[in-house]
């Protein structure tokens, strides 16, 4: 299991979760969704990353949010896949950000400054990273044991690793900020796999009357998540 300075126990985080998500319906994803949900149990062949990149992105994803006896894992959710997915977006290639010059270190309120979209920052990270594996234990990223996978995502957290020009820490922080956003976003984006991710959460999901639920602060909810697409737990 990663060290709680990596990773917060998985009780501690679902329970900082709670009532913080939500959610967007923009037009045209009604094929998207249905293709998803007749396929969501079959092998997935990354459109964007390499096999090595895919083999990396694997490994990390569950390091950051390893299956534990509180709920799955990255993996079992299909994070890499929701990942994989982004890139080949708006979002993955940049195209809503002001990439334009210039590009100086500063504080974390003037926002991101590289000259790299997510997909072109996920490139560079996982070819430095894997460099970094190699001449620290002599193997790629993907190969070594957890223990020192969480040594080399402790270091790129931390701020200890620079992958060229790229601060680790950046790299670290777009990879754990899209983990998430793959464990507990709406299935119709390719991640939180059969719901897993709002079972574990016990999130009602894309339900459109809670007016029953408002006032009652005892009982559970009784009704599981529902993704917009239909999709039930």
């Amino acid at each position: 299991m990663p060290p709680s300075h990596l990773v917060p126990s998985r009780r501690t985080f679902v329970k900082g979760l709670l009532g913080t998500t939500s959610f967007w319906l923009f037009s045209g994803h009604q094929g998207w969704s249905d293709a998803l949900a007749s396929n969501a149990d079959s092998p997935y062949s990354p459109a964007y990353f390499t096999a090595a990149e895919w083999r990396f992105l694997q490994a990390a994803c569950e390091r950051i949010f390893p299956h534990d006896d509180v709920g799955p894992g990255a993996l079992d959710l299909a994070v890499p896949e929701f990942i994989d997915r982004q890139m080949n977006t708006s979002y993955g290639r940049g195209e809503d950000w002001f990439m334009a010059g210039p590009f100086q270190d500063g504080p974390a309120n003037l926002g991101y400054q590289l000259p790299l979209a997510p997909r072109d920052l996920y490139r560079h990270g996982i070819a430095a990273t894997d460099s970094y594996a190699r001449q620290q234990h002599g193997k790629a990223f993907a190969d070594l044991a957890a223990t020192d996978q969480v040594a080399i995502l402790t270091a790129l957290e931390g701020g200890a690793v620079t992958l060229g020009n790229v601060p680790g820490r950046t790299f670290f922080e777009q990879l754990r900020t899209n983990t998430m956003e793959g464990a507990f976003s709406d299935p119709i984006h390719g991640g939180n796999r059969h719901l897993g991710g709002w079972v574990m959460l016990g999130f009602p999901g894309a339900r459109a009357d809670f007016m029953d639920w408002v006032d009652q602060y005892g009982p559970a909810y009784p009704f599981g998540p529902v993704s917009i697409s239909g999709e039930t737990a």
